[in-house]
């Protein structure tokens, strides 16, 4: 058996216990890709993450990103989870201020700012959805056709089925049939809340399909969803979304639209730093 230094965060957060947790590998390198995916699917978290050496000069650290159904190429809350873990580990970017991840998509950039961290978001594919396959969401989702402003399907590494629903109000009362939606899409639902709220707007996501009935707090579909509504113009250059309230989480997304790159950011805090022995 062979020991890994490990540790676990807690993403899009600044209080321990109310964001997403990742379980971060480090030096896992001697693992097999059968280890990592029974250690994910034993954690039983949204995602683990394997820190390993790069194999691109450019990047200061590769990552692999595992749930406890399959392999991600990307994702937003092991990227920030990640690179706080390796961070506190000691890790040194060759850029102040800028870490570089290399991981399925290639190579991701981490602006360092204080306490804060934000992923630049890897390019989006949209594409319309087809109205038979949005009736069947929405029904899985106990949704009217007139709550649903607007849908497009995001893929940012991660495939999304994005739905801009008409208020915070009706995200946060939706009772999914997860069972109906597992072989449909993964869902991620987002609606602005009145003026003069703490967050501009309201996301849940739901992925029974991979294993993850409602995740906490979601980085990739967060992209995703800002670089859909920023350029429709249905939502505002800089923002913050809320996301978890309905799992007990107080997660904090914040969205900003920089030029050509948006980016998408948030507090991490570790909360368990020990030893993995495999």
């Amino acid at each position: 058996m062979n020991k890994f230094a490990f540790t676990q965060v807690d993403v899009f957060t600044d209080q321990p216990l109310r964001g997403n947790p990742l379980a971060v590998v480090h030096g896992a390198d001697g693992l097999s890709d059968a280890q990592m995916q029974a250690f994910a699917q034993w954690t039983n978290l949204s995602e683990t993450s394997f820190l390993l050496q790069p194999s691109d000069p450019a990047a200061d650290y590769r990552v692999r990103i595992f749930t406890p159904g399959g392999e991600l190429p990307f994702a937003g809350h092991p990227t920030l989870g990640s690179c706080h873990a390796w961070l506190g580990a000691g890790g040194q970017p060759r850029a102040r201020g800028m870490v570089v991840q290399q991981c399925g998509v290639g190579l991701v950039r981490i602006r360092l700012n204080g306490e804060q961290a934000a992923f630049a978001a890897p390019p989006l594919q949209m594409e319309a959805v087809d109205g038979s396959t949005l009736d069947d969401v929405l029904a899985a989702l106990g949704l009217r056709r007139d709550q649903a402003r607007a849908s497009q399907w995001l893929n940012n590494g991660p495939k999304w089925l994005g739905l801009l629903l008409d208020s915070a109000d009706t995200v946060l009362a939706i009772e999914p049939d997860h069972a109906a939606l597992k072989p449909l899409a993964k869902v991620g639902v987002v609606a602005p809340h009145a003026p003069g709220s703490e967050c501009q707007f309201e996301v849940r996501a739901f992925a029974a399909s991979v294993g993850i009935p409602e995740d906490p707090v979601t980085g990739s579909l967060n992209a995703g969803l800002a670089q859909w509504l920023i350029g429709a113009g249905l939502a505002p250059a800089r923002y913050v979304a809320a996301q978890g309230q309905r799992l007990g989480r107080a997660g904090r997304i914040s969205i900003e639209q920089d030029g050509h790159t948006l980016w998408v950011g948030g507090h991490s805090v570790s909360c368990i730093r020990g030893e993995l022995v495999l």
